[in-house]
């Protein structure tokens, strides 16, 4: 009896044991999700048993759970039946959040519909700034590499800096001032390697410009050391190209010294505002080999400069692969420090950059000192007012050496041309004539003092040229007369039909009697009338 009780109580307990983990477990997961409730549900923690507040934690669970169009349902009910309720603002910002996790194109589009919605109906309400942020989010998970469609990373550096302007002081602005920085990172990263590509294909005008727009507008690029260096380089090669030139020596020296002080000007900048960049040490070589004076770094942009790269991330093997299998652009070495550019200045573009150049070639040749880069003018075309040289004035304006008076300029037209045959001169533009005698330069025409003109000249009333072919058109000779036709014979001559017979042709059509046969070779053909070949003779092709 003893042992039958003591072996009931060693089963009762380890059922016991076996039993309290599951139960413990179900307790714990219960209150865990508990938990995750409340933090994904905003209003989750609000004791209330009202319906519009059952319909808006209804319709979280089902977001929570995946199923947005059921959550969509019970947001709209919420919206239509209870206009005037508190969960309104909270309601309607969530519609766009179940478009938003959804995902797709479609989707994405609609949840931009929505949060644009909500921050009309509430522009000042704290949830405005996070609706805002969402839009930004939008686009920046649309993103594509840096060789790819920049569109969406221009919408969201757009979308990202209309939160920064229009909400300064919401609690969410840290977040999207490290979004705008690796957005433009992307963006400087795709002009810097157009640059790049310009540089190496020697077109320094197009290089110079996407490299230039990368300086100015992104100054916390990680590769905006390389940037300069290579700005740099291009007009180096510019001064050296300028030196091999056969130009006159002072105009050469001028260029040489104007391409020469903006490399010097750009490799002096890494080491001014980046002293702690990994090629900061190529610039300071660059302007040791050129000769002139290393520039000094202040301590605060040794602090900004050590504070940039001690925030950036280095890629380690494991997240490069990763960014080369995905989709999206790799923004670990944007970097989490520094207020990003809110401006959106004009590129630097490749025709600026080449009317500067032909400016500063310009003011070399004719002696006049080389303005600044960046103050260039449009250049303006001489006319004969102002003293343009021979040979750039238009119809109606005085020549140089003639004497004559400023007159406009008149195109002429097609009823003013000058009739070359008829005496007199030709027609002016303002209804005179110019006669060959009045000509410029030496009172004559062609040197010719009297002022006869020869045969030919506009005023001697002569042709300029004498026409082509027989003066009578009336007679033409033999051998410009078509010849005749030859007569149409359809039957054969005798002579040629015997012809034909000896050489075995056809007349008619039809073969002639006398015509031989040529012997049947058995060797190069075969017939059923002949004898076949057998043996090796079937193979063999000769």
């Amino acid at each position: 009896m003893n042992r039958l009780v003591l072996r009931v109580s060693v089963v009762c307990l380890g059922a016991a044991i076996a039993l309290s983990p599951c139960a413990y477990a179900k307790q714990h997961k219960q209150k865990h999700r508990k938990n995750e409730d409340l933090s994904a549900n905003p209003l989750g923690n609000v004791q209330s048993s009202q319906p519009d507040k059952l319909l808006f934690d209804k319709a979280m669970k089902a977001m929570k759970k995946g199923h947005y169009d059921v959550a969509r349902l019970d947001l709209q009910t919420l919206l239509n039946t209870y206009p005037d309720s508190e969960y309104d603002m909270r309601a309607k910002l969530a519609v766009g959040d179940t478009w938003f996790k959804e995902g797709g194109t479609a989707a994405l589009s609609q949840a931009e519909s929505e949060y644009k919605d909500f921050i009309t109906f509430f522009p000042n309400s704290p949830e405005a700034a996070e609706a805002q942020m969402k839009v930004g989010d939008i686009y920046f998970q649309q993103m594509e590499k840096p060789d790819r469609d920049p569109a969406n990373a221009v919408h969201a550096e757009e979308e990202y800096r209309t939160m920064l302007e229009q909400f300064p002081d919401s609690s969410l602005a840290p977040r999207a001032k490290q979004k705008l920085r690796e957005v433009q990172e992307v963006l400087a990263q795709r002009q810097f390697e157009i640059g790049e590509y310009y540089a190496s294909r020697e077109n320094y005008a197009a290089g110079i410009a996407r490299l230039q727009t990368v300086a100015d507008d992104y100054p916390l690029f990680s590769k905006a050391d390389q940037t300069l260096i290579t700005i740099g380089d291009s007009y180096a090669v510019e001064a050296q190209k300028m030196a091999q030139s056969r130009l006159p020596a002072k105009a050469k020296t001028e260029l040489v010294r104007y391409y020469d002080n903006q490399a010097a000007d750009a490799w002096g900048l890494v080491v001014r505002r980046y002293p702690l960049s990994p090629h900061v040490e190529d610039a300071k070589d660059r302007l040791i080999a050129m000769g002139r004076p290393v520039p000094d770094a202040s301590p605060q942009a040794l602090a900004e400069s050590q504070a940039e790269e001690d925030s950036r991330v280095n890629v380690r093997l494991g997240r490069r692969t990763l960014a080369l299998l995905g989709h999206g652009p790799d923004t670990i070495k944007a970097a989490r420090v520094g207020e990003p550019s809110l401006n959106n200045p004009s590129p630097v573009t490749a025709p600026a950059v080449i009317k500067e150049s032909a400016e500063a070639f310009k003011a070399a040749l004719a002696g006049k000192p080389i303005p600044a880069p960046g103050s260039m003018q449009e250049p303006q075309e001489a006319s004969a007012a102002q003293g343009g040289g021979a040979g750039n004035y238009s119809v109606g304006q005085a020549q140089p050496g003639s004497g004559g008076g400023e007159a406009p300029t008149q195109k002429l037209t097609f009823e003013e041309v000058p009739d070359a045959s008829a005496g007199g001169g030709a027609a002016a533009p303002n209804g005179g004539t110019v006669d060959a005698t009045e000509a410029p330069g030496n009172g004559g025409v062609n040197g010719d003092p009297n002022g006869a003109a020869p045969a030919g000249a506009v005023g001697s009333g002569q042709p300029l040229a004498a026409p082509v072919g027989p003066t009578d058109t009336k007679a033409l000779p033999a051998i410009d007369k078509p010849a005749e036709a030859p007569q149409q014979i359809n039957e054969v001559p005798a002579n040629e039909q015997n012809a034909q017979v000896k050489t075995g042709a056809t007349v008619s059509g039809k073969p002639s009697k006398k015509t031989k046969k040529a012997p049947y070779d058995k060797k190069e053909e075969s017939s059923s009338q002949h004898k076949k070949r057998k043996g090796l003779d079937k193979l063999n092709p000769f």
